[in-house]
């Protein structure tokens, strides 16, 4: 996560530094958790709870478990992260819904945080899983505020309760009232009450947000805090206790690239659990909280969980097996390929899912540089294709290339690139469905897949190349003693685009 970008590149290199070390003394130790202390308050974490932090992972790190292992700085690593889980609130918290229908959930937090939104990311979730929710409209002091919410109601395909116009007029109260007696005569089993906010913590609003607190009764009281607030985060949760009180977090802006203090910071000062957190624009950018992902994504070894579940929500799983089929049978197509791009599509941003992969902080450049129209591009060109050039890619001949690329407006390069990728992606997944360990380009040979040591030595020892220019030079260099280089592997992945490219103007 962008949020938390600067954090792991800190982390990850006081970390890379440990690994030279054989056993760690109480100096390296020390220097360790001064970079993590570092680290920790120039993201703007709360400066209590840097102090808890390192303060345990010192005392961790010091002990004999750490001197007698056989990978010290692995074992620091370990600490670190089950830290992070801790402070970042342990174990993954869900909603707690009423026995009794509707369970009521109201929302709180200052203008800005992204209440409403946030509203409609939440009711478009809990609608996927089966449940009816209700928006309320009762911020009725902003301007254009259930103006807003009724237009993120209808964009998240929710109903919406917006008995007055608000722009300063209304009873707030009531309306949050009346709304517990309507969703339960016209059987909406959630209540989500949006509540208005200020621009900085008052008594008003606390006195509003309390007054509707008593009003409603609600099963869950969830604080919506910008993960980009910085050290503000811990003052404004302590007052919005205080005032209101609340069961649990929500953070938004996660996709933000300041420093993401708070994150680190709410759980650990207020006691109470993240529940979950807003990443980006669209209303699909939402997702439950878990410590351990977190802490996972902060040191950069991944969230391998987090893309499954995403996968999983978007590929059919009996499309799945027919594809399993395919790919063990040699008899994948474009149009397979194709169909695989637009389930792909519907998982939401590739870059994001690539920032998921362990080690995803050392492709930073590749991923900034990820064009996510490369897809549509690819789309553009396979429909630019016979069935008959779908079905059997060998019948791309030159002229037909050219005329896909007119057709798709691209160029005969970028088709040439195409059907390269599509080859590529056909070879390594029927090798991972016979079972074996594909050779992924840019990433070297696979655990238990083949050294590629045999192929150089051949290459070495008596390959000639088709062009008789490169003949030559390859003669030249054996003449020399050089060693004679294989062609690089097209610039890409098994998804079918290529990772790195620049966008096209």
């Amino acid at each position: 996560m962008a949020t938390f970008g600067n954090l792991s590149d800190r982390l990850s290199e006081t970390f890379k530094n440990l690994r030279t070390k054989g056993k760690l003394s109480p100096a390296d130790v020390d220097a360790t958790v001064r970079e993590i202390r570092r680290a920790l308050l120039d993201a703007d974490v709360a400066l209590e709870v840097v102090k808890a932090f390192t303060g345990r992972v010192r005392e961790r790190a010091l002990g004999d478990d750490v001197n007698r292992a056989l990978n010290p700085a692995q074992q620091v690593v370990q600490i670190v992260n089950e830290e992070l889980v801790t402070i970042l609130g342990g174990e993954a918290r869900r909603i707690e819904f009423a026995k009794k229908p509707p369970t009521v959930i109201m929302l709180a937090g200052l203008q800005g945080a992204g209440k409403t939104t946030l509203a409609g990311k939440l009711a478009k979730w809990l609608a996927k899983d089966n449940h009816t929710p209700l928006l309320v409209a009762a911020d009725l002091q902003r301007p254009n505020a259930v103006n807003q919410l009724q237009v993120v109601a209808e964009q998240a395909g929710v109903a919406v309760f917006a008995p007055e116009p608000g722009n300063g007029t209304g009873n707030p109260v009531k309306v949050a009232k009346d709304s517990i007696k309507f969703a339960i005569d016209k059987q909406y089993d959630v209540v989500i009450v949006d509540t208005a906010g200020r621009l900085g913590v008052d008594a008003e609003m606390m006195k509003q947000a309390a007054d509707i607190r008593a009003a409603v009764n609600p099963d869950e009281v969830l604080f919506v805090i910008d993960a980009m607030i910085g050290q503000d985060a811990v003052a404004t949760a302590k007052a919005f206790q205080d005032g209101v009180d609340f069961t649990g977090v929500v953070l938004t802006k996660l996709d933000g690239d300041a420093r993401g203090g708070a994150a680190l910071s709410v759980a650990s000062v207020t006691g109470r659990p993240i529940i979950f957190a807003s990443t980006g624009e669209s209303l699909d950018d939402f997702e439950p909280f878990y410590p351990d992902r977190m802490a996972s994504r902060i040191l950069d070894l991944g969230d391998i969980l987090s893309l499954i579940e995403q996968a999983q929500s978007a590929f059919d799983e009996t499309e799945a097996m027919k594809m399993a089929e395919k790919f063990a049978t040699d008899s994948f197509t474009l149009d397979d390929f194709l169909s695989q791009m637009q389930q792909l599509r519907n998982v939401g941003s590739i870059k994001k899912m690539m920032g998921m992969l362990p080690g995803a902080g050392a492709m930073k450049q590749q991923l900034e540089n990820f064009d996510e129209r490369e897809i549509v591009r690819t789309e553009a060109i396979i429909q630019s294709m016979t069935k008959a050039e779908r079905a059997n890619s060998k019948l791309l001949n030159g002229s037909r290339r050219v005329r896909i690329a007119r057709g798709s407006g691209m160029t005969v390069t970028d088709v040439n690139q195409l059907v390269q990728r599509f080859e590529q992606a056909s070879k390594m997944m029927k090798t991972v469905a016979k079972g074996g360990m594909p050779n992924i380009p840019g990433m070297g040979p696979m655990p238990g897949g083949h050294s590629g040591k045999k192929q150089v030595a051949k290459k070495k020892a008596g390959s000639k190349s088709g062009n008789p220019a490169k003949r030559a030079q390859e003669d030249a260099a054996r003449a020399s003693g050089a060693e004679v280089q294989a062609p690089a592997a097209p610039a890409g992945s098994g998804f079918g685009f290529g990772l790195g490219r620049g966008p096209k103007p």
